[in-house]
């Protein structure tokens, strides 16, 4: 989590021919913004991490209890779930800095940051690898040719190989952090920032952003849209008595598409103008760049917002997952009425042993007398 911006900054008003002084540089003071923060956060933060622990949880105890995943979906949703709960484990960090700024030092600055950044980008392409399963499901059914390149590489004999290399190539975009962010003070408080070096103030800092945009928005954005127009233009084809199926299949589709795009967007939009910015200098006064501040703010907090759905969108709407919690709950049942059968038996022997102890404490008793 990039916060420089957050914090006071110097900016340039557009200077006329005679001199003021108002030509001069002024003291941006963003009190407010860090205040607003202090107070927001915590909030949201503690919300997604009570509701996605719960939901993610769900998903990782059930796929983890069959210990077999049977289809790439299944394998896909566990690495989503586990990426979601490594995500959520890293915002009580950040509420706390957000109250009180940055107490743990510069280790934990950098790994922190680092599995921020690796588990949200490896949640947005482990979306973009459900949809072309999808895809690919639904082309073999119709029996399509599939001797094409992800026709090969999406099977359960290279499951494993593209989860890998989605978790590396969300490494690579963790390895930023562990080398810029340090630790400064700034603002009477103690900061976990990044600090680029004078070769990459502008430009690196730019390609970075764009990078992170590009993995992490734009490209699961087109293969989910790409996927999904494809299934939906295929499930239109279907005959007339399977419409009832054919239309909540789409709706599904759409509201998939629809979350993403409504929780990601707009944080992203705001990152390329903020990284366009760093390289071209777009926000020259002081109230602009704190709506801006506030935006990334509830953009970034409504961006994790989707951590708490992955698991409605993708796994409690799909019946493999539902057949496998029913398998769960009933083995669970099972489990449960054996217990209390055996409870049950146990409190009965021990009544009648108490009862036969009873009548022959009496038979004692009376022979001695």
């Amino acid at each position: 989590m990039d916060e420089q911006e957050e914090y006071d900054y110097y900016y340039h008003e557009n200077i006329s021919v005679n001199f003021s002084y108002e030509d001069y540089p002024v003291l941006c003071k963003k009190g407010d913004i860090r205040s607003f923060a202090a107070v927001f956060f915590p909030i949201m933060y503690t919300l997604c991490l009570v509701v996605g622990l719960a939901g993610n949880a769900l998903v990782v105890a059930v796929y983890a209890y069959h210990k077999r995943l049977k289809t790439m979906t299944d394998a896909f949703l566990t690495h989503l779930a586990v990426a979601d709960l490594l995500l959520l484990f890293t915002l009580p960090f950040w509420a706390a800095d957000a109250a009180r700024g940055w107490e743990l030092g510069q280790v934990v600055c950098k790994v922190v940051s680092a599995c921020y950044t690796v588990n949200f980008t490896c949640c947005m392409l482990l979306l973009a690898c459900i949809s072309l399963d999808r895809y690919l499901a639904l082309a073999r059914v119709q029996g399509k040719d599939q001797r094409g390149f992800l026709g090969r590489w999406f099977t359960r004999r290279h499951c494993w190989k593209v989860c890998l290399l989605v978790w590396t190539t969300a490494f690579f975009l963790g390895v930023p952090d562990l080398i810029l962010l340090e630790v400064k003070w700034s603002s009477n408080r103690s900061v976990c920032m990044a600090v680029y070096p004078p070769s990459m103030a502008g430009g690196g800092k730019t390609v970075l952003e764009m990078v992170e945009v590009l993995l992490g928005f734009l490209l699961p954005l087109i293969v989910m849209v790409v996927c999904y127009c494809s299934m939906g233009w295929t499930l239109k084809s279907l005959p007339v008595e399977s419409r009832g199926k054919k239309w909540k299949a789409l709706q599904v589709l759409l509201v998939v598409v629809g979350v993403f795009v409504v929780t990601q967007l707009p944080y992203n939009v705001l990152k390329v103008y903020r990284a366009m910015d760093s390289a071209y200098i777009l926000v020259t006064h002081c109230e602009t760049s704190k709506v801006l501040d506030q935006a990334a703010q509830v953009t970034e907090s409504l961006a994790l917002t989707h951590c708490c759905l992955n698991p409605v969108l993708y796994a409690f709407m799909g019946s493999s997952f539902k057949q496998h919690m029913m398998k769960v709950a009933k083995k669970f049942e099972e489990r449960r009425r054996r217990r209390r059968r055996r409870e049950s038996t146990a409190v009965e022997e021990g009544v009648e042993m108490s009862f036969n102890s009873h009548s022959a404490s009496q038979d004692t008793n009376t022979f001695s007398i």
